[in-house]
């Protein structure tokens, strides 16, 4: 008796609307939110989405470009976030709130 299986191959759609929907979710929270932490989360959220699209064409391409890029993505997105925290740090130290707009009195 042949098996019937209730979960299809897994395709590129598949990973590409996933993809977008991080992506949207990530972009909503930079676009919504005043909080500096959120921010920076809800950009690693658009980062990895776009991981997640190179990584995807990279399997189905059957080349290793994709995986390699996401390799200088991801130490790019280290290094922004250690930038973002320290500026939040500055922030939190001066005005005791990570808010989005004690960036405009940061100069003084």
């Amino acid at each position: 008796m042949p098996e019937i299986s209730l979960f299809k191959e897994v395709s590129l759609h598949h990973y590409l609307i996933l993809s977008a929907l991080i992506f949207s979710i990530g972009m909503i929270g930079v676009m919504m939110r005043k909080n500096l932490i959120v921010i920076l989360m809800s950009i690693e959220l658009m980062l990895n989405a776009v991981n997640l699209t190179f990584v995807a064409f990279s399997y189905y391409l059957n080349h290793l470009d994709g995986q390699i890029l996401v390799f200088f993505i991801m130490t790019i997105a280290a290094a922004e976030v250690a930038v973002g925290l320290a500026i939040a740090i500055a922030i939190f130290k001066k005005f005791k709130k990570v808010d989005i707009h004690f960036f405009e009195r940061l100069k003084g």
